[in-house]
């Protein structure tokens, strides 16, 4: 899929009525190996994403690729359990689709959540990071999904991106954070194309741009719910300690593992965010 259009998305989301009488005002992604959290979803439904038509698959190990639609306290949410990725052979237009159907859903809020790897050296892996901005570095070079006929029932032909993520979200993350004992970092994460981690030299360059935190996904997700008029909320678990030396060798496994000590923290402050919406 070259450029996502209209009867794509229109198709993805009469399949997805067919299956659920919810019209969710937040929707959730999950990231690598927090999937967990959508388990907190009540009086749910749930079906495999790639169901959809037109879904991306997700073929990485802790994205499980379902959908799952249901209330999280008080709140009715669309939750993806796992995302498709560029690396994957996946094209930026079909990563754009699940935030489009979300939008045709009627979503209102966007929380995005990954696993990235820390490029503060301050950064203890098991934390969470409150992203306050971006920095769209794949996209700078064209990879974006807004490439191609703007879809004018969306937004504008050039959206503006000088408030990314919500202030008032962020603040409300904040204030669950400080209240819930939730130790919660904030700064800016970077998106690149992967699937290889930073080399050391990757690292010092990206910290001297004003990076705290990298991975591969998100920022896709955020530009097209940012031209749909999504307000969204960021959130990364910090998987690794910054490798600015090359002493230490990163693996997927490190990231799946330090998920488990994220999904605590993570489920607690999201859904103290969703009473306070």
């Amino acid at each position: 899929m070259e450029f996502l259009t209209e009867e794509v998305i229109n198709n993805a989301v009469a399949f997805i009525k067919e299956r659920t009488d919810i019209f969710p005002r937040v929707g959730m992604i999950l990231g690598s190996g927090l999937g967990p959290l959508s388990e907190e979803v009540n009086n749910g439904v749930g079906f495999p994403s790639e169901e959809v038509p037109g879904w991306p698959k997700s073929t990485v190990e802790g994205h499980t690729g379902r959908l799952v639609f249901g209330e999280l306290t008080g709140q009715e949410v669309m939750v993806l359990q796992g995302r498709a990725h560029y690396y994957e052979g996946h094209s930026m237009a079909s990563i754009g689709l699940p935030i489009r159907v979300m939008q045709r859903m009627g979503i209102e809020i966007l929380i995005v959540t990954n696993a990235a790897g820390a490029v503060h050296p301050g950064f203890t892996p098991g934390e969470l990071m409150l992203i306050t901005d971006h920095i769209n570095f794949i996209g700078m070079g064209g990879l974006t999904p807004l490439r191609g006929p703007n879809l004018d029932s969306f937004g504008p032909r050039f959206p503006d991106m000088s408030q990314a993520y919500d202030s008032e979200l962020m603040d409300i993350a904040r204030k669950v954070a400080k209240t819930g004992d939730i130790p919660l970092q904030e700064g800016v994460y970077v998106c690149l194309a992967g699937p290889s981690f930073e080399t050391p030299a990757d690292l010092r360059f990206l910290q001297g741009i004003g990076v705290d935190a990298v991975g591969m996904s998100t920022v896709p997700e955020v530009t097209v719910a940012r031209h749909g008029g999504t307000r969204v909320l960021g959130i990364s678990g910090i998987s690794n300690k910054a490798n600015l030396d090359g002493a230490t060798v990163t693996t997927h496994e490190e990231v799946l593992e330090a998920g488990q000590i994220i999904v605590p923290r993570l489920t607690a402050l999201i859904k103290g965010v969703l009473q306070e919406i």
